[in-house]
């Protein structure tokens, strides 16, 4: 088949990589215009603009898929379009300029957290499972019939960027059955069932720590926010970024949003049982031991976030 592929950041790369070793043709890559980065604010192409520059393919770079872009890709022809993480809106008449439409590949077990940010909420809600499915893509978000999915345990301790990364590479997978599958006639399609629930993209406010609540639930949206927009609080007025954190076991509570050292441990307090600071980062520095950000910091023994 002739296929179009759109995708941007880290996680499509292993997608466009598996179709790549395939006999498909990629006729064109389109991924979003370069971004500025760094404290330069250098302009810098995507990941999968860099992955597809290193194959030789096409690559339109564009944050919108207007008519022009539509009109380009009509000219190509293809017989499918493949999505992974683009971070832009296909409407029509682009949904029906493939001969077979196009498919998305989701990072979560639809209709659960449809949206941009799927890992990372199911991570903050604490959910059990976590998992992918690849779905024809429709006019409204994420609701398309599935070909595809597959789950596994979300586990206790990774973060949302662990997650994507992993499931970035099973993804790929399953992606390249259902492409086989499209391209032999065999693919069957099934419609989602179940609550709908919404997976909106994160904001620093969803990053801003609120001790006054359960260990767990602390825990988790730590996780869910790691490594972006990543976790932070205020210290005495200043930001603190909290890289690294985890399960005290059988420490004694403290008053939610202290921090104490109890011997090696820096500790703090949440409504139920404190976690253990590991990593954090302090405003206008680079990242550090908790341990040695206490010793900088430790004017008395608490401190009130």
């Amino acid at each position: 088949m002739k296929i179009v592929f759109a995708g941007t950041p880290e996680v499509a790369v292993p997608s466009l990589t598996a179709l790549a070793g395939t006999d498909h043709e990629i006729v064109t890559v389109i991924t979003r215009a370069d971004a500025p980065l760094g404290r330069k604010r250098t302009l810098t192409p995507s990941p999968v603009a860099l992955a597809a520059a290193e194959r030789g393919y096409p690559v339109l770079k564009t944050n919108r898929l207007d008519a022009e872009a539509t009109e380009t890709i009509r000219a190509l022809q293809p017989d499918l379009g493949v999505i992974v993480a683009y971070g832009g809106i296909v409407r029509e008449p682009l949904l029906s300029v493939p001969r077979l439409g196009w498919i998305n590949l989701h990072f979560s077990l639809l209709p659960r957290w449809r949206g941009a940010s799927p890992v990372q909420r199911a991570v903050i809600a604490g959910d059990e499972l976590i998992g992918a499915a690849v779905f024809q893509l429709v006019p409204e978000l994420d609701a398309g019939d599935v070909f595809g999915s597959f789950s596994r345990p979300l586990g206790v301790h990774s973060t949302s960027g662990i997650l994507l990364d992993e499931l970035s590479h099973s993804g790929a997978e399953l992606l390249l059955r259902v492409v086989g599958e499209l391209a032999a006639g065999t693919a069957v399609a099934v419609p989602q069932t179940g609550e709908v629930t919404l997976a909106p993209k994160l904001t620093r406010d969803d990053a801003r720590i609120n001790f006054d609540q359960p260990a767990a639930s602390v825990y988790s949206r730590i996780r869910g926010v790691t490594p972006e927009p990543g976790a932070f609080t205020t210290v005495n007025g200043a930001v603190l970024k909290l890289l690294e954190v985890a399960p005290s076991g059988d420490e004694p509570n403290l008053p939610a949003g202290t921090v104490l050292q109890r011997d090696t441990p820096v500790l703090v307090g949440t409504q139920t049982e404190p976690l253990v600071l590991l990593r954090v980062q302090p405003a206008g520095k680079t990242a550090m031991t908790a341990n040695d950000w206490w010793r900088g910091v430790a004017a008395e023994s608490v401190i009130a976030l």
